[in-house]
């Protein structure tokens, strides 16, 4: 054991913290864009005029994976799943609505990210729990994070751009969404029941329910409650999203400071997806500055109808699987008059439901995968991609369809 005074060299070894790959992504896209504005690719003014932009978005971002982390701390999410494992009785079918209607909702109130991050080990650890296979709920997690994201602006980044450009508020966003998001659901559910839970049924049916969740602090645990239900009742009532998720990430980590001080730390702040948005952000724009924006324009097209929408869709789930959801959202962005917001809409529907038929297509496909490896929870990367590419291409054209013929068209 160590002493005060002892020689340094009398330390133990201490294993050294690596960085993860995904680190090193975040970093290089930052140098990257840092680089680009220093040697004028990308000309200062702009450059600013994106940070100013992007602001209100980082602030949002981080306040709201550090409400998301503390709610998993707090066992909300645990919680969450025990009580959906005891509603459904043993059923399979029944676990199957559950699964889709807790997924769906968290992806819809605290964005996909945060059910990528936080719920897929929790439907994973209830897989094990109630010892059924662990894929079906593992691929319900990772496809309703990105379909299931189009109802609020708060439930993907490209929303905040998207209403941002636009100008609709959280209420009357969700009025022109509410049809494309039901038909996005409707199609992933359809194909996670016949290519997942269907041939697990026979394995899985019945099961047995656990017993209730207790929290390891009640009142770290209402807490946590009444953060998260202040901040989606802050979105609906149109505050600025990046207060509404500031003010519920500070009264929960004020519950923790009184209650669990230990369970604060930096780790908590996600520098990584901070600096990845930063750098994702300024490189995309040198790039359009220098020949994508022609390469989108051609693709997506002038046309203000039908074709221009479904164009607008299809290059953006192409785009989204070849590179990323983002930079395949900013790139379509800046060729999309202002005016145009079906089109616009329709490329934010390839951008949202479309990113799956390749791990790196989003940032929460990326991260599930992460997390499902981690867990143990082997992933047929063939079946993955095949099974995905298909609900990218049915949900993408099944969606901006409902888009152009829905309410408020």
């Amino acid at each position: 054991m160590e002493t005060v005074g002892d020689p340094p060299s009398a330390a133990p070894d201490r294993p050294r913290r690596q960085l993860h790959p995904l680190d090193w992504i975040a970093i290089g896209l930052a140098v990257a864009g840092v680089l680009c504005v220093l040697t004028g690719l990308l000309p200062r003014a702009d450059a600013e005029a994106t940070m100013r932009r992007i602001g209100p978005i980082l602030i949002f971002l981080g306040t709201v994976v550090v409400l998301a982390e503390l709610t998993a701390i707090a066992g909300v999410f645990d919680a969450l799943a025990a009580r959906v494992a005891i509603t459904a009785r043993g059923s399979f079918r029944a676990l199957f609505w559950l699964c889709v209607v807790v997924a769906s909702v968290t992806t819809i109130a605290l964005n996909l990210d945060t059910t990528a991050v936080l719920l897929t080990p929790v439907m994973i650890a209830l897989a094990r729990t109630l010892n059924v296979p662990p894929t079906p709920l593992a691929m319900t997690t990772v496809w309703l994070a990105n379909t299931a994201s189009l109802l609020l602006p708060v439930s993907n980044l490209t929303n905040i751009l998207a209403s941002n450009r636009i100008g609709l508020d959280p209420l009357p966003w969700a009025a022109r969404m509410w049809w494309p998001q039901v038909v996005a659901i409707a199609v992933t559910m359809l194909l996670l029941w016949w290519w997942y839970w269907r041939p697990a049924r026979a394995d899985a049916d019945p099961f047995v329910p656990p017993p209730p969740y207790q929290p390891p602090d009640r009142v770290v645990f209402r807490t946590a409650l009444v953060a998260c239900l202040l901040f989606v009742a802050g979105v609906l009532a149109g505050v600025e999203i990046g207060v509404a998720s500031g003010v519920a990430a500070a009264i929960l980590v004020a519950g923790f400071a009184v209650r669990a001080r230990h369970r604060l730390r930096p780790a908590l702040v996600p520098w990584r997806l901070l600096v990845f948005v930063t750098g994702l952000f300024l490189v995309v724009q040198t790039i359009g500055r220098h020949g994508l924006d022609h390469v989108m324009g051609a693709l997506i097209g002038t046309d203000p109808g039908a074709e221009g929408a479904l164009r607008a869709g299809a290059v953006g789930a192409l785009f989204s699987n070849a590179v990323n959801n983002l930079p395949a959202y900013l790139a379509g962005e800046a060729v999309i008059a202002a005016d145009r917001h079906t089109q616009l809409l329709a490329l934010l529907v390839g951008t949202n439901v479309g990113p799956l038929a390749t791990p790196w297509a989003s940032l929460a496909t990326l991260i599930w995968y992460e997390r499902c490896r981690a867990a143990g929870v082997a992933v047929p990367l063939g079946r993955f991609v095949a099974t995905s590419a298909a609900l990218a291409a049915l949900a993408t054209a099944g969606t901006v369809l409902a888009l152009l013929v829905g309410p408020g068209a």
